[in-house]
């Protein structure tokens, strides 16, 4: 099978999987797609807009109906659930529209709304704007991506394979950056904060 055939064809239903989590890298290549003609510009934002609303909504209800009792079992998530609440507290709006550019934080901060007093329909309706600007500019950039690379006398279509396991390998490397790093730098105090807002019971360990 061909890299057009499994695009072509499966390209839509991985991309709706992939922004269901945190999926950057994935967009970048069905943009890249969309370049080449193997999907369609349109239908890439509409799959990556309704993967990431649904992954945003799931969390974001999870935090509101069982928020307390899921931190008390995960005490990586206490520590950026309190980076996000610094976060909300001085930039609430912008931090619904922008989160999903912020690298790390797209699961924990509709995860951290959801703890919040925040009304479902105020955090649905810009959810949608910023699910929106987010899937139209990272579609884009991976279409702008190959023009670029056509521009530049590159024969897109001979290297495609090279370029999109490059694209989705580079991914891969953000991700294990960023992993070690908050790995490096885990704590095991700082809960208190997370205890004054309810978010904790006080018999949790740490300060």
């Amino acid at each position: 099978m061909t890299l057009e055939y499994l695009i072509s064809h499966y390209g839509y239903a991985a991309l709706v999987i992939g922004t269901f989590l945190e999926g950057e890298s994935i967009l970048i290549v069905a943009g890249f797609a969309v370049h080449l003609g193997y999907l369609k510009l349109e239908w890439v934002i509409l799959a990556a807009f309704v993967g990431t609303m649904a992954g945003d909504q799931l969390y974001f209800f999870l935090g509101r109906m069982k928020g307390k009792a899921f931190l008390q079992r995960r005490p990586r998530w206490q520590r950026k659930v309190r980076r996000v609440w610094k976060l909300i507290d001085r930039y609430r709006t912008l931090m619904i529209l922008g989160f999903r550019f912020a690298y790390g934080l797209r699961t924990v901060t509709p995860f951290a709304f959801g703890l919040s007093t925040i009304r479902t329909s105020r955090f649905l309706i810009l959810n949608i704007i910023g699910g929106l600007t987010w899937s139209v500019a990272f579609a884009l950039i991976g279409y702008f991506f190959g023009a670029a690379a056509r521009a530049a006398a590159v024969d897109v279509r001979k290297y495609e394979h090279w370029i999109v396991c490059g694209i989705l390998l580079a991914g891969g490397v953000v991700w294990i950056i960023y992993f070690l790093h908050e790995r490096k730098n885990e704590r095991p105090h700082g809960t208190s904060a997370l205890r004054r807002r309810g978010l904790l019971n006080n018999g949790n360990n740490g300060g």
